[in-house]
């Protein structure tokens, strides 16, 4: 019987989540590359054949996206599957039409074929974009759990950007947890500001194993998402987040709008930002695309450990890099609270960047003053440090998650930002868990 020849498009997330479920052990189609795009370093690495399965007995080699074209004709594909998130609708359109000018179909697989069963409930965040504060929905209603002493596992969506076969389950309890598996700067963003208020994180590569694990001994997952991917595990409950400082990419970005057409609830966040014209475009798309969906509204409260700090100085902004990356913003939370408190003056960083950083700046022309947190490997981070330690500054405000003096060698002060939710609409994120029957009444 021939079987179908594949190539998926990914980023190290999705694109492997996808072929575990659907395409490891499928007879009618042979997957013959991945490709890879968004994070660095991915391509010229083997997805290993421990993974792979014994179809696939020396694992299935990953090449850069750049290479499409050549490798549909080279491996005379039939098909090709994209298969990772972050994406404008025109996006997906450019990549779906340089696959068919090659000659093979292309498909983007649905939650009926990837989402797998939990037999605990799953309570799924997702979002429209990088970047609307999907962590910081999750920090609330894993504090709304814990007040009610229910039991819960948090999931987070993969990154495997290092050794594979260290991350088919993952379990993170402690900080100590996050130098066993070599986290990057990307991954400890996620799981830090969970560890910091003692939550425990699983993540990894093959995800029905790291189900089972999870649903170990608790009541309920809670599904952190990835970029505005959907969730992996089949929620009880979908709560998708809206950012109200982008208004319209509830209904023109792949796969946030799948996202909010699936959703139980719907949070706007940030709507203490901006003008109520922003809110009110939102609600109106959500209505028309998801007329059932419960609407939310929540502001993102800034916390810094000392605003005055800021005031009249010299200032370096570092912002979480998938937020001002693929994520589409020219800044974040670090440039907001230099504004608010009155920063001397705010450094661009582009002219003292080095090694890949600098290449960040010609890829993502869009960005603004700011330093993106680049750490997808240890020679990253290395220069990284170096960008930083260039600049001649006061204060380095880190707006991302984690605090980078623990990672990195900073030679100048710095102080750390952050995000916290609060709902300012009734009903609120308890009331939703009350209404869905995990809370009891």
């Amino acid at each position: 019987m021939y079987r179908k020849k594949v190539i998926i498009m990914g980023a190290a997330g999705r694109d492997f989540h996808n072929f575990n479920v659907y395409f490891r052990d499928n007879p009618f189609y042979e997957v013959v590359a991945f490709t890879a795009a968004q994070i660095p370093g991915l391509s010229g690495r083997i997805y290993p054949p421990e993974l792979s399965g014994e179809k696939y007995p020396s694992g299935i080699p990953i090449y850069s996206e750049e290479m499409l074209t050549e490798l549909i004709k080279k491996y005379n594909v039939d098909l090709v599957v994209l298969s990772y998130s972050d994406l404008t609708h025109e996006e997906v359109m450019h990549k779906a039409s340089e696959v068919l000018a090659a000659g093979a179909d292309f498909m983007l697989l649905g939650p009926k074929s990837t989402m797998l069963e939990s037999d605990v409930p799953v309570i799924g965040v997702t979002a429209v974009r990088t970047g609307a504060g999907k962590s910081t929905v999750t920090r609330r209603l894993a504090s709304i759990l814990k007040k009610h002493n229910v039991k819960f596992n948090i999931v987070r969506h993969p990154m495997p950007y290092s050794r594979l076969l260290r991350y088919r389950v993952q379990k993170f309890s402690s900080f100590e947890d996050l130098e066993r598996y070599g986290c990057t700067i990307e991954e400890r963003e996620e799981y830090e500001p969970h560890l910091e208020i003692g939550n425990t994180v699983y993540a990894g590569v093959d995800y029905r194993e790291v189900l089972r694990e999870a649903s170990r001994n608790v009541d309920v997952i809670l599904w952190d998402g990835g970029n505005n991917d959907f969730p992996f595990f089949k929620p009880s409950i979908l709560i998708t987040i809206a950012d109200a400082l982008r208004p319209n990419q509830e209904i023109s970005t792949y796969p946030g709008e799948v996202n909010v057409r699936m959703a139980n609830v719907v949070v706007i966040n940030k709507v203490d930002s901006v003008s109520q014209e922003n809110v009110k475009i939102i609600e109106e798309n959500i209505k028309k695309i998801n007329k059932n969906a419960l609407i939310i509204k929540a502001s993102s409260k800034l916390y810094l450990s000392d605003p005055k700090a800021i005031t009249g100085k010299k200032v370096l902004v570092v912002e979480d890099g998938p937020t001002v990356t693929h994520g589409g913003m020219s800044y974040s939370i670090g440039l907001i609270a230099a504004r608010i408190y009155n920063a001397g003056e705010v450094i661009d960083p582009r002219d003292y960047a080095v090694g890949s950083i600098k290449e960040v700046y010609q890829t993502y022309k869009h960005l603004g003053p700011v330093l993106p947190a680049m750490g997808y490997s240890r020679e990253q981070i290395k220069e990284l440090q170096e960008t930083i330690n260039n600049i001649d500054c006061d204060l380095v405000i880190l707006g991302t998650p984690i605090d980078l003096g623990r990672l990195i060698n900073l030679k100048k002060p710095y102080i750390k930002v952050r995000y916290e939710l609060e709902e300012v609409s009734k009903p609120d994120l308890e009331d939703v868990l009350r209404l869905y029957g995990i809370l009891k009444s």
